[in-house]
C-alpha cells in the first residue's frame, strides 16, 4: 500500500512548514539527558556489591555497583576518597550515597559518590573475612614468623593515641614492673587516615635511634568500626614486616584485628602488653637472690666433701716415721761404708799409678824425642824448598803488582803496567812498554807465605 507523503523517507530531510521541533544535535540531546537525570535523582542511596575496583594513578577510584540483576557504573573522585574510612575492596556490600549522571563520551549514566559504607556490620564481618583468608594464603600469619620477644628491653615503643587512658596504664604499669625507656609515636586510633599514620609510625621505628627493642600497638576497647583502621590491610603488613618484635593490644579481650595475627605476640589489653614485655624487677631481684643462696650452697657443699675426701685420704696415709725410717737406715749404712770405698778406691789408684810409672823411663822418652826431631827437621827442609824466594839465589825473579801480588803470565804483566821485580839481594821497580790489553783470566787464589818456625825440640839458645 502506499503511505503518506508526510511518513515517506526521502533522500533529502523534509522541514514542513510551521514544525517547532527541529533536529537536535548528538551534544544537544547527550546534554539535555544529563540534566533531565541529575534533576531527577539530584541524591541518591544506592546498595550494592563493589566489582572491578580500581583506583587511578589520579587518585580518582571506579568501579561498578550490581546486585543479582542489575549494575551501574560508579566513581569516587580523589577528595572524595580520601575521606572514606575504610578500603573498598571486590566483593563488598556498600551503601553508596551521591548523584545520578551521565557521562557523554560513552553514552552511558553513573553515580558520582560522595560517601559510602558498609552496608550492615554484615558486610563488614564477611569483608573482614576476605580479608583475612587472603592474608593468611599469602603466609603473613604463619606461627614460623612469629619471634620470641626480648627478655628486658632497653627501650619500648609505643604506637597509640597520646590522650587517652591507654598510654597511661601502659606507662603505670612499666613502672610498677620494670621502669623502662618509652617512646611514643602519638597516632589517631580510629576514623578518616588513622590506618596510613599507623602503618606509618610502625616502619618509622625501626629506622630512629634508639631502636626500640620492642613495639606495643595499642588501642582500647571499641566497636567493629572504631577497630577497623587496625583491619587495614597497609596496618598489617606493616606489622608482619617489622624487624622489630611486635605486641598487638587492641581493644578488650574479646575484640580480634588482623593486626592481632600478624603481630608476634597478642595481648588481651593494653595494660597486659605492658605486663608481657618486661618482668617483675622485684622478683628478677628475688630470683638473683635465690641464685647467690644456691650458688654458696653448693660451694660451701662442695669446699666439705673436699674437706672430707681429704680427711679420708689422710687417715689412710701410714705415719712419717713408718715411711722415713728404711731411708734413714740405708743412710746411715751408706755414712758408715763411704770411708771404707774410698780408701779402697785410693790404694787401687794408687797401685794402677805405680804400675804406669814403672813403664815411663827415660830411654823410651829419649828415643821418642830424637825421632820426632828427625820428623820435624824433614819437615823444615820441605818447607824450605816451597818458599816461593828460594829460586831467588839460583838466578830467578819473583815478579810482582803494585798491590803485592805475584805476576805469573805475560797478560797479568801487561795489564799491570808497573810491577816489582825480586831478586836474591833485592827488589827493582819496572814498567811495560808493551801494555796491550789482555782478557781477564781467573787466578785461583795462592796461600799466604808462613815463615818457618823453630822446632819444639830445638836446644833454647843461651
Amino acid at each position: 500500500m502506499d503511505l503518506p507523503d508526510d511518513t515517506r523517507s526521502g533522500l533529502l530531510a523534509n522541514v514542513a512548514p510551521g514544525d517547532n521541533s527541529p533536529a537536535l544535535t548528538v551534544t544537544e540531546l547527550s546534554g539535555a539527558l544529563k540534566r533531565t537525570i541529575e534533576n531527577a535523582f539530584g541524591q541518591v542511596r544506592v546498595r550494592g556489591e563493589i566489582s572491578g575496583f580500581k583506583r587511578h594513578a589520579s587518585g580518582h577510584c571506579y568501579f561498578t555497583l550490581k546486585d543479582e540483576n542489575a549494575c551501574i557504573d560508579a566513581v569516587i573522585w580523589r577528595t572524595s576518597a580520601g575521606m572514606l574510612a575504610f578500603r573498598p575492596e571486590d566483593g563488598a556490600e556498600v551503601i553508596a550515597t551521591g548523584k545520578l549522571t551521565t557521562y557523554p563520551g560513552r553514552s552511558k549514566y553513573q553515580i558520582v559518590i560522595d560517601r559510602m559504607e558498609l552496608a550492615g556490620e554484615g558486610a563488614l564481618l564477611a569483608l573482614l573475612e576476605k580479608r583475612r583468608k587472603a592474608l593468611a594464603a599469602e603466609g603473613l600469619f604463619d606461627s614460623s614468623r612469629k619471634r620470641r620477644l626480648p627478655f628486658l628491653p632497653r627501650v619500648i615503643g609505643v604506637v597509640t593515641s597520646p590522650t587517652g587512658a591507654v598510654i597511661r596504664d601502659i606507662i603505670h604499669r612499666l613502672e610498677d614492673r620494670c621502669p623502662t625507656r618509652v617512646i611514643v609515636w602519638p597516632v589517631p586510633v580510629q576514623g578518616e587516615g588513622a590506618s596510613a599514620k599507623i602503618a606509618a609510625a610502625i616502619r618509622a621505628f625501626s629506622t630512629i635511634e634508639p631502636k626500640p627493642d620492642l613495639l606495643i600497638v595499642a588501642r582500647g576497647g571499641g566497636s567493629i568500626e572504631d577497630l577497623w583502621p587496625f583491619n587495614e590491610e597497609e596496618v598489617v603488613r606493616a606489622a608482619a614486616e617489622s624487624p622489630v618484635p611486635l605486641i598487638s593490644a587492641v581493644g578488650h579481650e574479646t575484640d580480634t584485628t588482623l593486626i592481632d595475627h600478624a603481630a608476634d605476640l597478642r595481648a588481651p589489653t593494653p595494660t597486659a602488653a605492658a605486663e608481657l614485655a618486661v618482668p617483675v624487677r622485684s622478683e628478677l631481684f628475688a630470683q638473683l637472690g635465690e641464685l647467690q643462696h644456691r650458688a654458696q650452697q653448693c660451694l660451701s657443699r662442695r669446699v666439705e666433701r673436699g674437706r672430707e675426701r681429704f680427711d679420708l685420704t689422710v687417715c689412710r696415709w701410714p705415719a712419717p716415721q713408718a715411711i722415713f725410717a728404711p731411708v734413714a737406715q740405708r743412710l746411715d749404712e751408706v755414712g758408715e761404708r763411704l770411708p771404707r770405698s774410698l780408701a779402697a778406691r785410693a790404694s787401687t789408684a794408687r797401685g794402677d799409678l805405680n804400675l804406669v810409672a814403672g813403664r815411663l823411663r827415660r830411654d823410651l822418652v829419649d828415643q821418642r824425642i830424637a825421632r820426632l826431631t828427625e820428623q820435624l827437621g824433614a819437615l823444615w827442609r820441605l818447607a824450605e824448598l816451597a818458599h816461593p824466594d828460594k829460586p831467588l839465589s839460583r838466578g830467578f825473579a819473583r815478579v810482582t803488582s803494585h798491590d803485592g801480588k805475584t805476576l805469573t803470565h805475560a797478560r797479568d804483566a801487561r795489564s799491570a803496567e808497573r810491577m816489582t821485580l825480586h831478586f836474591a839481594d833485592g827488589a827493582v821497580n819496572a814498567s811495560v812498554d808493551d801494555a796491550r790489553p789482555a782478557p781477564p783470566v781467573e787466578r785461583k787464589a795462592r796461600k799466604p807465605y808462613i815463615p818457618p818456625q823453630p822446632g819444639l825440640f830445638d836446644p833454647a839458645e843461651d
